[in-house]
């Protein structure tokens, strides 16, 4: 039941708006500069006090090659010596973040990201994972979730083996279109070639899960090429999909300013892209998690969306929404408790904050207990399709109705439109809601409308 998506295209033109992604409620467009140092050491003790157990992210900046669409923060270079300044600021953060923590919290949950964390060096990605095992209590027996991305370009059978060997089980691999003349128009040639040989290795080497990643509305991307992207990456079997939609925001991230916005696919040709994918992939097998993400029915995402068990954070969906996040590097952020915090976004300003013994914690903000509840009520709609009224209003001691009374014209629309179903009790996202289940969240946000909505990507 989970997996049903209906497709109700007028459903969609209708609600179809720019809006948020919620990794986090707030968002990270609420973060200001009144959140500092001060309050990460806070949440960090009281992280220690209540033994919660972990989830790492690790920014690596750096890629040798720049793809037009890229909107992540990142340090495009050949000079491969970057990396190690970069790694000792990077070394000297894990201490000071490790120190505030006990060594028994357990590290359930590792995730490298990028940039290109492959563009490290064999000893270096020894170095630094070296380095987070002296300071955090990293699991030894395979039971974590501990992952990678991977640029094919950058990675052959010696760096899976490698991987494999530091204790990595999970990868990502960045595909998005296998169509040359796409690939042209964004400056990524890569080969159908490249990406099976990578994931032949991580399967010889008992990789856990891959996750592919691919991207509709691309330069030169048609519904019917890229539907046979969408077969080729079919047949190679990951265990999980992302299918995101390309937003071209030109004027906030200038790799894109490179890309002929005459070559764009309209949006009618951008909606058949994504039919035919959902298609292509339910016929598959896959299952629709949310959010642009698709898992095979045994995979953890798709038993715990059954099991009513599955969350979202600044990784997307997991299953270690219980943990708090520490994330480490340029830009990374942190979810510990009631607090977001961001570490500065450009490098320098980062590497020189450590070199003076510093964190660079440059922005965040405080959950009040407003944020908190909408935050749960975004969470059940967004990883389970449904929220069950009684238990928001026990979880916070509210009557759900009242609280929200101002929005029930808006959701009543949603449910005589067929988005949603409304009763006395819950909410239910309806197969054609589902792909507009942001759309349902967004009612819930109290910041939307103060926010400038060009900052966000459309729903679909």
């Amino acid at each position: 039941m989970l997996d049903a998506i209906r497709w109700d295209s007028d459903l969609i033109r209708r609600y179809d708006l720019a809006g948020p992604r919620y990794t986090s409620y707030p968002t990270a467009v609420q973060f200001h500069g009144q959140v500092g140092t001060f309050d990460l050491f806070h949440a960090l003790r009281d992280s220690r006090k209540a033994q919660r157990p972990l989830s790492l992210y690790v920014h690596v900046p750096f890629c040798a090659n720049i793809c037009y669409y890229c909107a992540c923060n990142k340090v495009i270079t050949k000079d491969r010596g970057r990396a190690q300044p970069y790694l000792q600021r990077l070394e000297q953060e894990i201490q000071l973040i490790a120190c505030h923590l006990d060594p028994a919290q357990k590290v359930e949950q590792l995730h490298f990201g990028g940039g290109t964390p492959t563009f490290l060096s064999h000893d270096e990605l020894r170095q630094l994972m070296a380095h987070l095992r002296k300071h955090f209590n990293l699991l030894d027996d395979d039971s974590g979730d501990y992952g990678i991305e991977i640029d094919p370009r950058e990675a052959d059978w010696s760096t899976m083996g490698l991987l494999r060997e530091l204790g990595f089980n999970r990868v990502s691999i960045g595909l998005q279109d296998l169509d040359p003349a796409v690939q042209r128009a964004v400056n990524r040639l890569q080969s159908l070639e490249e990406t099976r040989a990578v994931i032949d290795a991580a399967r010889t080497l008992q990789f856990r899960s891959i996750n592919i990643d691919l991207i509709y509305g691309l330069p030169k991307q048609t519904p019917d090429n890229f539907s046979r992207t969408v077969d080729e990456v079919i047949s190679l079997q990951p265990d999980r999909l992302s299918v995101f939609n390309y937003a071209h925001l030109p004027e906030r991230f200038m790799p894109q300013r490179r890309i002929n916005s005459s070559e764009l696919p309209s949006p009618a040709q951008k909606l058949e892209m994504l039919q035919r994918s959902i298609e292509q992939l339910t016929a598959a097998g896959y299952r629709y998690i949310g959010m642009d993400h698709f898992a095979l029915p045994d995979d953890e995402l798709a038993i715990a969306q059954e099991e009513h068990t599955l969350q979202r954070n600044f990784q997307g969906y997991t299953t270690h929404g219980h943990c708090d996040l520490v994330g480490l590097g340029v830009s990374a952020i942190s979810q510990i408790g009631d607090l977001y915090c961001q570490n500065s976004s450009d490098l320098n300003a980062y590497q020189n904050s450590l070199v003076s013994a510093q964190l660079a914690t440059s922005r965040g903000l405080i959950c009040n207990a407003d944020d908190r509840l909408r935050r749960a009520v975004i969470q059940q709609l967004i990883c389970n399709f449904e929220l069950q009224f009684a238990e928001i209003e026990q979880q916070f001691n509210i009557d759900f109705q009242g609280y929200f009374g101002a929005l029930w014209p808006q959701l009543q629309g949603m449910a005589e439109d067929g988005l949603l179903r409304l009763e006395r009790e819950c909410i239910e996202v309806l197969p054609a809601g589902r792909l507009l289940v942001r759309s349902v969240c967004m009612v819930f946000d109290a910041y939307l409308e103060q926010q400038n909505r060009q900052r966000f990507s459309r729903v679909i």
